[in-house]
């Protein structure tokens, strides 16, 4: 179904993306697995023409956004995956993230907490290929069944770093890429389990995400 909706116009403007984002650094594994996503799908026809604008990040319906492509590139980037990798996103959104951690080689537990997204996200992945197990659900609890993950990705502005969330990574090198702060940006954290509840935090630098929900689903 890919092939059918990307156009070498659409490839054209994704190369060029991947172009800038290469000069900022971006590994090339990152950049594969992106150019096999067609970024446009995941937009209303309306505005397909903006899928690749790197300076936006554009809404996606019930209050929420489908992140920049520096963005999204960055969090993968830090995630460090590895062919295998059991990660837990925390915000499934349109489905985009998703589908570059799958072409990463990523095995992917998704929540979502906006039921409409849930739905869509769910069935609309599957139609272009990419298939990760979805739940609608609190994020801030994650899923404590199905942990332990290698990887833990949020891709909404937490106002702290849920405690949930660090039990369930694995001991010795389970890792979580987080945006942390309550005002219009955060700060990127990368967090490290060590054991028990032994961890190495970093900070990495401003973003601006969407913030993310408590008491609403």
């Amino acid at each position: 179904m890919i092939d059918r909706m990307d156009t070498y116009l659409f490839q054209g403007k994704r190369k060029k993306m991947l172009e800038e984002l290469r000069h900022k650094g971006i590994k090339e594994e990152v950049l594969t697995a992106m150019f096999k996503v067609p970024r446009h799908v995941f937009y209303d026809s309306a505005l397909v023409h903006f899928a690749y604008d790197e300076n936006n990040a554009f809404h996606i319906g019930e209050g929420q956004t489908i992140s920049r492509p520096s963005t999204v590139a960055i969090q993968t980037e830090l995630l460090d995956i590895k062919k295998g990798d059991k990660v837990l996103e925390i915000g499934t959104g349109c489905g985009y993230q998703t589908a570059v951690l799958l072409e990463m080689g990523a095995k992917v537990w998704s929540i979502e907490r906006q039921s409409k997204l849930y739905e869509k996200t769910r069935l609309f992945l599957p139609q272009l290929g990419y298939n990760a197990r979805f739940y609608h659900g609190d994020g801030y609890k994650g899923l404590p069944l199905q942990a332990p993950f290698d990887k833990i990705i949020v891709t909404c502005g937490a106002p702290f770093i849920p405690k949930d969330l660090l039990l369930q990574l694995k001991e010795n090198g389970g890792m979580m890429v987080i945006p942390v702060g309550e005002g219009e940006v955060q700060v990127m954290n990368i967090i490290v389990r060590k054991t028990g509840m032994e961890f190495d935090k970093r900070e990495l630098g401003n973003f601006k995400f969407v913030p993310m929900l408590k008491d609403k689903r």
